[in-house]
């Protein structure tokens, strides 16, 4: 398989990561189980002060949450303006593709301990899918 299309997978599946994450975050702070709401209404109800800036846990994790959103739209850029250069600068794509791909690795590798396995096997398979270029002959 070509190159642009092992990018171009890779940018599928973080696609799919980003509607998922997504659908997960417009949601977080309704959760149905008793303890869970009692545990998010306290992240929402208690602020302190940081860095100069005073918020509750929940505003940070709504933070984080919207951040890694951007991230893997920004991903998604990335991987299909890589598949779309593989022929005319591909060291350089390889290159990129090696950085992004060993990052994807690393989000798996995290989303599977503290998270949750599909994130995790989603996050996996798209930072393969965009090393095997670095690895293989191009064709």
């Amino acid at each position: 398989m070509k190159a642009k299309y092992y990018f171009r997978l890779s940018a599928i599946l973080v696609l799919i990561h980003l509607l998922g994450h997504t659908m997960g975050h417009l949601g977080w702070d309704k959760p149905e189980d008793p303890k869970m709401k009692d545990v998010v209404d306290t992240m929402k109800n208690n602020s302190s002060e940081f860095m100069g800036a005073t918020h509750s846990m929940a505003d940070y994790f709504n933070g984080y949450s919207i951040i890694l959103i951007g991230l893997l739209a920004m991903s998604i850029v990335l991987f299909w303006i890589l598949s779309n250069h593989t022929e005319t600068n591909q060291k350089l794509v390889n290159l990129i593709a090696l950085i992004i791909g060993l990052g994807f690795i690393f989000f798996g590798t995290v989303e599977y301990i503290f998270f949750f396995p599909f994130a995790a096997i989603i996050s996996l398979i798209a930072g393969i899918s965009a090393l095997i270029p670095y690895f293989t002959p191009s064709k």
